[in-house]
């Protein structure tokens, strides 16, 4: 199990630092490189727009490598998509900027953005499954949780080189061919995780499938027809993580450095603070979920995130470093508190022979919600002057809509409904 769940977690966090690196990207430089005929404003609205794309790639990518995890196996999905993702991503570092190629290049952008989305939607389906199909029933959740730590490990990869880079270079170095060099180096880990990967075998609960020839026809087909009220609440449910999340380190590094003025180096190194903690604690909220239930771990973040929303905006304002530090690090907290468990409970809702489609593109619909629409609503409600309380108005809505998902949802911990019966769907 800490092979398999090493590689899981390995390969969730090449393929999210592919993604998190344009994300800091979007946030630092894009603007003025790809969209330089519009105001500051406008040019990060439109960074952030490609940055969305991105988002918007990540159902259709689910749908399709989700067909393949129910139909061939969950081992092509973690190649296939790695493969994908990692190609995009070093695609991204060589386009031209504006002034090369015009208008050409914000193009090449957002279809290089929607295939790293693409190949990320069916990331995340093959790589928990692999965990959780695996796993005992009785630590399915803490197992299961090192996919989920793969992200923060990717966040961190990307920004500690963009980070160092912003050390050692100088600010025009970084904006004519440092801020590219984080893409670059997508193609050794690519080259990592396909090696890695390589070596992984299928799951005994598909070659069960396999072996009873029960395997859907078209998976998509029986999620959407059976299962469209579990779809989702699923992706409502969701939504809130991927909402604070790009909140905190997106949107935030945005406006701490545009608004604020606060060194990048500096408020990225906040962020990536924070982000550490969340990684290390989502294991130990997986095994309290293994124990406690994994519907009450979602509604307990979802509580937190309500409660801290306008403490983190207030904090950040400071822009003072110890109390970004502080804001950012309870917010991620709760993030972990109902993210960390996720990679248990979605898998446990469907059937074996739809799981792969129905976990992924509940996933990756969250993702859109959360996701995709939060740095551009985050940057609009900002404005260009006056304190962002919106943002925090916004997020608290975005949390009393998910935790209304989770209270709909049912638990799915065996030993949880043995002793409590399962909660109301």
């Amino acid at each position: 199990m800490f092979r398999l769940a090493a590689a899981s977690m390995v390969g969730t966090a090449i393929e999210f630092y592919d993604f998190f690196t344009y994300g800091t990207a979007a946030a630092l430089v894009l603007g003025p490189l790809f969209f330089p005929t519009v105001s500051p404003l406008a040019g990060s609205l439109a960074a952030f727009g490609t940055f969305g794309i991105g988002f918007l790639a990540r159902p259709l990518g689910s749908v399709l490598f989700g067909h393949i995890g129910d139909r061939v196996g969950r081992r092509p999905v973690l190649i296939s998509s790695l493969l994908l993702t990692g190609l995009a991503t070093i695609a991204v570092g060589l386009v031209p900027t504006y002034r090369s190629i015009g208008v050409a290049a914000p193009l090449l952008l957002l279809l290089l953005r929607f295939l790293q989305g693409l190949g990320l939607g069916g990331e995340w389906g093959g790589a928990v499954l692999l965990t959780a199909e695996h796993a005992p029933e009785h630590r399915r959740a803490l197992w299961s949780s090192f996919p989920q730590v793969g992200p923060a490990l990717g966040f961190l990869l990307a920004n500690g080189i963009t980070v160092t880079l912003s050390a050692v270079l100088s600010d025009a170095q970084f904006l004519s061919w440092g801020w590219r060099v984080p893409f670059w180096g997508a193609g050794a880990l690519a080259a990592v995780g396909l090696l890695l990967r390589s070596r992984l075998t299928e799951t005994p609960v598909f070659r069960t499938l396999s072996e009873t020839e029960s395997r859907a026809s078209l998976p998509l087909a029986e999620v959407v027809r059976g299962n469209w009220r579990l779809l989702l609440l699923t992706a409502g449910g969701l939504s809130i993580g991927y909402a604070l999340f790009y909140t905190v380190t997106t949107w935030s590094l945005a406006y701490g450095t545009e608004r604020l003025g606060v060194d990048r180096t500096v408020i990225l190194g906040c962020i990536m603070t924070a982000v550490a903690a969340s990684g290390v604690a989502t294991p130990l909220v997986a095994f309290f979920a293994d124990r406690f239930g994994r519907r009450t771990l979602c509604l307990s973040g979802c509580a937190a995130v309500a409660l801290w929303m306008f403490p983190l905006i207030g904090l950040l304002r400071t822009g003072r470093p110890a109390l970004m530090v502080l804001g950012f690090v309870i917010a991620l907290l709760a993030f972990a508190t109902a993210f960390g468990v996720v990679g248990a409970y979605l898998p446990e809702l469907y059937e074996a022979r739809i799981r792969c489609t129905g976990a992924a593109v509940g996933y990756n619909l969250a993702g859109v919600l959360g996701g995709a629409v939060t740095p551009l609503a985050a940057t609009a409600l900002a404005g260009r002057d006056g304190p962002p309380w919106g943002v925090a108005v916004y997020l608290v809505g975005v949390a009393l809509l998910s935790m209304g998902c989770f209270l709909a949802l049912p638990e799915t911990n065996p030993a949880v409904k043995a002793a409590t019966g399962p909660a109301p769907a």
